[in-house]
């Protein structure tokens, strides 16, 4: 009986909500009363729809009503996207992000409890609006409806990871934020965005990045399984992250195994370690001891690796960077650099050292990671 009464409650707020005839009640939401812009998309006037969606979000900042430009630019958003309009609704997508900054909202935007009037959300042709849903969350809402390879997206995800980065506990951004982005651009075949994110992800970033270089590696010829492996490799050494960077070696390895019956392997084991030898891929062998060695904190491994496999690194030629930073992170072996011979020599006469001074370099202290779980 109770539930009825409900239900006709709520039938008689929405008569009153879409009579153009008679008052809002001032508990709705005001980015609510605006509604009649989104069947405006509905018939196509999306032009007009995302101008005047604009114009009234401007004014519901200029009087620092942020929840209401921030309800009524979500909806608005992913109603234009939904349609298929990705600049528009990825121009308000981008006003949101500026919204919430100006409103100092943060990751957890919107936990506000809602009058009865106002609690139950408006669907309209697939758009939801309401204010019971996370700052973050909205942002991940309208980021997974943009259309695939829509130019907009990559601006949207900068001000997004910028936006986080100012009002989150990560520096970098927000994880869970450049996981969703970087899993997006991997499905999408855009292999350098997606390693941007990725490495900056979740715990379940290294699976999603591992499996996008596999899949570029595989239209590649079968000698170069090395240049992509260490693409997922790399990136989380680099931040200091020897977990992950252990996953997406053993996650590209098996991925290679089974997927490339061509290229041989041998399992080596030792009381203290397991790994995969490649008889005809002498830089993969390369990345497992390298790993090895991080894990040992092992400078003298390192150097032996280093020199072992000079040859074959100098192939490449794109890794040295990379390795010197390596290097410094985890052995303290420090990356040569070049000063300025005037200014050393006037340093040096007048007693204080010569050159600039130089930070020194932080050694990355790593505990031996536990087993990384592969599907």
């Amino acid at each position: 009986m109770a539930s009825a009464k409900i239900q006709k409650t709520i039938a008689r707020q929405q008569e009153k909500y879409i009579s153009p005839n008679l008052p809002m009640p001032i508990s709705f939401t005001p980015a609510l009363t605006h509604s009649h812009h989104f069947p405006r998309i509905s018939e196509g006037q999306y032009y007009e729809a995302h101008q005047q969606l604009r114009v009234i979000a401007s004014r519901y900042v200029k009087s620092e009503n942020w929840d209401a430009a921030i309800d009524l630019l979500y909806g608005g958003a992913l109603a234009l996207l939904k349609a298929g309009q990705g600049g528009s609704g990825g121009d308000l997508g981008i006003f949101l992000i500026e919204v919430l900054g100006k409103g100092g909202k943060g990751i957890g935007v919107g936990e506000k409890s809602m009058s009865f009037s106002s609690s139950f959300m408006l669907t309209i042709r697939g758009a939801c609006v309401g204010s019971a849903v996370l700052g973050r969350d909205k942002l991940l809402t309208i980021l997974r409806a943009f259309p695939r390879r829509e130019p907009t997206k990559k601006r949207f995800v900068t001000e997004m990871i910028n936006w986080s980065s100012s009002v989150g506990e990560h520096p970098l951004g927000d994880p869970e934020l450049h996981h969703v982005a970087g899993s997006i651009f991997a499905e999408e075949c855009e292999p350098y965005d997606a390693e941007r994110h990725l490495a900056l992800g979740t715990k379940d970033s290294p699976e999603q990045l591992a499996k996008c270089e596999y899949e570029w590696y595989t239209q590649d010829d079968s000698h170069t399984a090395a240049l992509y492996a260490a693409r997922a490799i790399f990136p989380y050494l680099l931040v200091g992250n020897l977990r992950s960077a252990n996953k997406a070696h053993l996650i590209f390895t098996s991925r290679l195994n089974s997927g490339n019956k061509s290229v041989s392997v041998q399992e080596v084991s030792s009381k203290s370690s397991d790994m995969r030898v490649y008889p005809v891929l002498p830089l993969l062998n390369f990345l497992g001891l390298l790993l090895l060695a991080v894990q040992r904190g092992s400078s003298d491994l390192y150097k032996q690796l280093a020199k072992h496999y000079a040859p074959h690194v100098k192939e490449v030629g794109v890794w040295d960077d990379a390795l010197n930073q390596i290097g410094e992170m985890y052995f303290g072996i420090r990356i040569p650099r070049q000063g300025n011979p005037l200014f050393d020599m006037m340093g040096s006469m007048m007693g204080f050292g010569g050159g600039s001074p130089k930070p020194k370099p932080k050694k990355v202290e790593v505990a031996p990671p536990p087993p990384a779980d592969v599907d």
